[in-house]
């Protein structure tokens, strides 16, 4: 079985996307510290005027700095939803895919969910449904498994593969490379895998590219197929 653990994001880029749908589990690890500023809570879509791009972003209600992913709870005083949505405007004249996606966003930000780490479970749910990408994702918490404390930062996705016991491949973005030791992994019977996602270019009709912005502007360019044709080019190291 091959297994990716990562902390749970908000509308992520494509990257993300590619490593659900290319392993059989897909964790989201909240029982780690919240880090601000971060791609939890917000990710990024085209500017107005197309000179960069904005944040879309889910407000937080207050917590402290050592606040773990899992108790961290969304603002409830705030139409966010509606924010949001209204931050992509400007699309409607450019994005060919504009009314499906728009249509697809109301139907799954739920509003009155009040964990973000549940949110970010739903709204990965529905990405993958939207493009025909059958997922298995678990928040860990929820999976309620005892593992071995970890006494280094590669190691929480060691034990919680352990802990699973069927697991041959851990697949992580490319990115964590030199944080991880493959001795570690194959002392474990577990092949270490790096993920990497050519993100190629695709026409966003503004006279350039912005790269890496939310799935949510690959969706508002690209159908579903050529989504999973970008979602499929990628390497393993």
């Amino acid at each position: 079985m091959k297994i990716a653990i990562m902390q749970p994001y908000f509308m992520p880029y494509l990257g993300y996307i590619s490593l659900i749908k290319h392993t059989d589990q897909f964790i989201l690890l909240d029982e780690v510290q919240f880090i601000r500023h971060g791609w939890i809570e917000r990710n990024r879509i085209l500017q107005p005027g197309w000179e960069s791009w904005q944040y879309i972003k889910v407000p937080l209600e207050k917590h402290t700095l050592k606040s773990f992913i899992k108790d961290i709870k969304i603002k409830q005083d705030e139409n966010w939803k509606e924010k949001i949505i209204t931050q992509m405007v400007h699309y409607k004249n450019k994005a060919p895919h504009y009314k499906d996606v728009i249509s697809f966003l109301e139907m799954s930000i739920p509003e009155n969910e009040t964990s973000i780490v549940n949110l970010n479970k739903i709204t990965l749910e529905k990405i993958c449904s939207y493009l025909n990408i059958k997922c298995s994702i678990d928040i860990f918490t929820a999976m309620e498994r005892d593992i071995e404390k970890p006494l280094a930062s590669d190691e929480w996705a060691l034990n919680i593969c352990k802990s699973i016991g069927d697991v041959d491949e851990y697949w992580n973005p490319i990115g964590g490379m030199e944080f991880f030791s493959r001795e570690k992994y194959e002392k474990a019977g577990i092949d270490l895998k790096f993920h990497n996602v050519k993100l190629n270019s695709y026409i966003q009709r503004i006279g350039r590219f912005e790269p890496g912005l939310s799935i949510i502007d690959v969706m508002m360019f690209n159908d579903v197929d050529t989504i999973n044709k970008m979602l499929d080019d990628y390497d393993l190291f």
